[in-house]
């Protein structure tokens, strides 16, 4: 067995994982658009990795402008998209909490982060950042589809979650573990282990990290200390007859953002 880390250098693997439910959020999000903002067709990605969501909207005839920070990803993104789909896509190398493109300011109608990538940025600055900056680039109506798991900071165990995916000959399972969080901290400490077995291939790839942690009341005050406000939320079943109640137990949200406009005193 072959032992490699950082699961970002390998793309095609992480899309077998990550890839399967690409038809079915881009058809929530385009609803998603049409009945909490405008409907129309500029999209922008954060972190939008190996392009899976922005070659499934640029086929779809949006334009797209993405960024990730990743390279890798970024080369991937760019070589699967034919070549009406590149005159529809932009994608640029940056931080969350860095990006500005002025050509888009005010000019997004949809924004999406999904599959808790948020949850990288690492301090309550850099995801005020983050989110400031996105606002800044919305239509007035535009929304941002941001989806992460909340923290259960009373939780006794770690939480794990198994995939499993198929590239050509390779089985890709995929096993990542979140430990216990460190509510002082405003952290987990996470570990994904991608296992890559085909005919001439025996790879481990691990990845460690941390991911910053949420509980309701927290996030709450991270969207009205960045200007925004949530129009609905929903859990990563993606079902739009089914929104999340107040109180409910779920902690996968998927929060529909708007652009707070303050009271007129």
């Amino acid at each position: 067995m072959e032992r490699r880390k950082d699961w970002y250098e390998h793309p095609e693997y992480y899309e077998a994982i990550f890839g399967t439910d690409t038809v079915r959020e881009a058809d929530f999000l385009q609803e998603l658009s049409r009945r909490f903002g405008t409907g129309g067709n500029q999209w922008l990605e954060p972190a939008c990795g190996a392009g899976r969501l922005v070659e499934e909207a640029a086929s779809r005839g949006l334009k797209v402008a993405g960024y990730d920070l990743s390279e890798a990803m970024l080369a991937h993104a760019r070589k699967r998209l034919s070549p009406t789909e590149r005159r529809r896509v932009k994608l640029s190398q940056a931080r969350m909490e860095d990006f500005f493109d002025p050509a888009l300011e005010g000019r997004v109608d949809l924004a999406h982060t999904l599959v808790s990538t948020f949850r990288y940025l690492d301090s309550e600055k850099a995801a005020v950042e983050h989110l400031t900056g996105t606002r800044r680039l919305l239509k007035p109506d535009g929304i941002y589809v941001l989806g992460f798991h909340l923290t259960d900071y009373a939780r006794s165990g770690p939480e794990h979650e198994r995939w499993v995916g198929q590239v050509g000959a390779d089985k890709v399972v995929c096993n990542t573990h979140e430990g216990l969080p460190e509510q002082r901290l405003r952290r987990s400490p996470m570990r994904n282990r991608l296992r890559v077995t085909g005919p001439d291939k025996d790879w481990l790839i691990e990845t460690t990290w941390f991911f910053r942690t949420y509980d309701e009341a927290q996030v709450k005050r991270l969207f009205r200390k960045s200007g925004l406000r949530v129009a609905a939320t929903f859990d990563f079943d993606y079902d739009l007859d089914s929104p999340v109640g107040r109180g409910s137990p779920r902690l996968d949200r998927v929060f529909v953002l708007k652009r707070d406009t303050p009271s007129k005193a």
